[in-house]
């Protein structure tokens, strides 16, 4: 017997991978999306179903799901953790990469609640864990377009907690601060990577994507009638 169906976004590195590997040692049964399918199948994870999916294509999302819960029953957990990061300022940085970063880290994440929150509504159980970060509520130069997405995520969340506190369902922010992944890579700027990455280095280094499945495992894994609510993570010389 296999725990609960948990499914995660952007499971093919960083903070996803982590996940997956974590909950599913944990004995989880999952449902890993992410654009790179054969970076999931390389997890090579027990009970676990891997499909192709940009979490702003609803109806790829949909069928995943449901996929899923036909082979390991109802969704008790969903990772919100797809993203993107795209750094710049307001006036030289390009309209699309704000867009893109609306699609993905707003959109899709209420993409994947608008798929899984009906079901948990009505078996009054389950938990949505999304992922913000410390730049949602915490601005920083070049970050404009980025932390409000991350300020939306932040906002959505707490809105949603008290529309469905109601039915035993939970809404969980996890927000990291800088985090060794690939999400810098996003950046299209090489001067604000490098101005990033001598801040890490300032430091002496960031967060493990590791640290940052601890503390969903951590947050997921309390009873159902005990929400965390929020967890706030850096490193500790992290100074904002």
């Amino acid at each position: 017997m296999t725990k609960p169906l948990v499914v995660i976004t952007g499971a093919s590195s960083g903070i996803g991978e982590a996940t997956a590997r974590t909950l599913s040692a944990q004995g989880h049964s999952l449902l890993l999306l992410a654009r790179r399918v054969e970076k999931l199948e390389a997890l090579n994870l027990p009970n676990t179903l891997c499909r192709k999916v940009d979490v702003t294509d609803v109806a790829t999302f949909d069928a995943a799901i449901k996929e899923a819960e036909a082979q390991f029953g109802p969704v008790d957990c969903l990772v919100n953790n797809a993203g993107v990061m795209l750094l710049g300022d307001a006036h030289t940085q390009d309209p699309a990469e704000w867009s893109k970063m609306l699609d993905v880290n707003v959109k899709g994440l209420l993409n994947g609640i608008h798929l899984v929150l009906a079901g948990m509504r009505e078996r009054k159980a389950g938990t949505i864990v999304n992922i913000s970060s410390i730049a949602g509520f915490k601005t920083f130069p070049n970050h404009v377009a980025y932390c409000g997405t991350k300020y939306a995520v932040h906002g959505m969340s707490e809105t949603l907690r008290e529309e469905v506190c109601g039915d035993d369902v939970r809404v969980i922010v996890i927000s990291p601060g800088a985090v060794e992944t690939e999400l810098l890579s996003h950046t299209t700027r090489d001067d604000i990577k490098n101005g990033y990455g001598e801040w890490k280095d300032a430091m002496g280094g960031v967060l493990k994507a590791q640290d940052v499945a601890n503390a969903i495992e951590y947050a997921y894994g309390q009873p159902q009638n005990v929400h965390i609510r929020e967890i706030a993570l850096t490193t500790t010389r992290q100074p904002a």
